[in-house]
């Protein structure tokens, strides 16, 4: 059944409730996200919860571990729990259409074929970007407790996190204009054949660029919404999660819990698996470091695929035990990073470290703290890679890693 059939909270009391508690999970491809998302989604339904997980990863799989045929709108998997596959290309119609059809015409004005100016009317990245907004209509709505996100691979979720703020400034760029200014360009443009845009247009600009900012802040909203990172206990993978990571607390957003996914358990000790096993207790450990104090969850690696409800279950199991899957398993930034005139500041909370000296050492994207006896790996944007760190000091509990644009520090 479709979007009718979700209950609906009575708005005579909908303005007291707390916002739905959103949780987006994000990994690289192929290791277990969407099976990690679908078990959190039951196992909250399972405790009362009303929950939709959604599946803005452009290549859904969300209906064949739900088993379920899943559409644009929430279709309901059983008691408590809904799906939903996000169609990118149907919400930028939805959102865009209008407002590439006023700049196509703009541009095949200026002598551009209708080809290109289609193609150039529409920001890359820009429908996926549009998934996204169906969080903040499930906010809007009141419907659910809990929204849980698949999103797409993270290197593609993290160019749509910082997205909002780059759109809103570009789609302001290209509509600068109030209604009196219109008014007053309208015979300029007129005698240049330039097409002017409806001042019904401009109302549809100005609503979009209010839901981006918005869904921007309920991103940033640290007490009702986070990031958890999943991964396999291989070494690549947990390098991309730490340079996910790092680009998280980058643009401030909070991740509240690391999952790591497909560990072989005990029973495994045939010896052809034993060089696996010793590996993936290595690579456990560098987790743990790497993302202190954030908490890490495991999972095993099951004797069959994680599809169903059964499935599910046993992964929820394994995963969080007797923790509420929903809720917020840790606040606060691990990191904090800013950045003001060419200086990056990276701090670090390490409440269990003693103050000793602070050595570093920068090898391309990683860069090795040691405070006294204890050692830290920092997997690093490209950015900053590109950037010397010219100091780093250990005060109240807290390392503090300065950089700077090469040009300034040589200057």
């Amino acid at each position: 059944m479709g979007i009718a059939a979700v209950p609906s909270r009575s708005r005579l009391y909908a303005r007291f409730l707390m916002p739905p508690r959103t949780i987006l999970y994000t990994g690289k491809g192929g290791v277990g996200k969407t099976s990690v998302a679908a078990a959190t989604a039951r196992r909250a339904a399972a405790e009362g919860r009303r929950t939709v997980i959604l599946s803005t990863d452009p290549a859904h799989s969300l209906s064949d571990s739900l088993g379920v045929e899943l559409g644009p709108d929430p279709v309901e998997v059983s008691p408590g729990l809904w799906g939903q596959e996000v169609i990118a290309e149907a919400e930028m119609r939805r959102n865009w259409d209008r407002v590439a059809a006023w700049m196509s015409g703009l541009l095949q004005s200026k002598g551009v074929d209708s080809v290109r100016a289609e193609e150039l009317s529409v920001p890359p990245g820009l429908d996926e970007l549009f998934s996204l907004l169906q969080i903040k209509r499930h906010w809007d709505r009141e419907e659910f407790d809990v929204v849980i996100v698949d999103c797409a691979p993270s290197g593609e979720t993290l160019r749509l996190l910082g997205y909002p703020e780059v759109a809103s400034w570009w789609v302001r760029k290209v509509f600068p204009w109030n209604r009196s200014l219109l008014s007053k360009a309208a015979p300029i443009a007129k005698a240049l054949e330039i097409p002017m845009p409806e001042p019904e247009l401009m109302d549809e600009v100005e609503h979009l660029i209010e839901n981006l900012l918005a869904m921007d802040e309920i991103l940033r909203d640290h007490e009702h919404c986070s990031i958890r990172l999943v991964m396999n206990p291989d070494r690549m993978v947990i390098n991309e999660a730490r340079r996910t990571f790092t680009h998280l607390c980058l643009f401030g957003y909070l991740t509240d819990a690391v999952i790591v996914n497909r560990v072989f358990p005990d029973e495994v000790s045939d010896s052809y698996f034993a060089g696996w096993r010793e590996q993936q207790s290595a690579q456990l450990e560098t987790v743990e470091e790497g993302f202190s104090p954030v908490p890490v969850l495991t999972a095993r690696y099951f004797d069959r695929e994680v599809i169903g409800e059964g499935m599910h279950t046993r992964l929820a199991d394994d995963l969080y035990g007797e923790i509420d899957p929903s809720g917020l398993l840790h606040s606060g930034m691990a990191r904090e990073v800013s950045t003001e005139d060419g200086r990056t500041v990276i701090r670090i909370r390490a409440p269990f470290t003693e103050k000793g000296e602070v050595k570093l050492q920068q090898a391309g994207e990683e860069l090795l703290v040691q405070v006294g006896e204890a050692r830290r790996t920092i997997m690093l944007p490209s950015g900053l890679a590109r950037r010397s760190p010219s100091k780093a000091s250990f005060e109240n509990e807290t390392l503090e890693i300065v950089f700077e644009d090469r040009d300034a520090a040589e200057a």
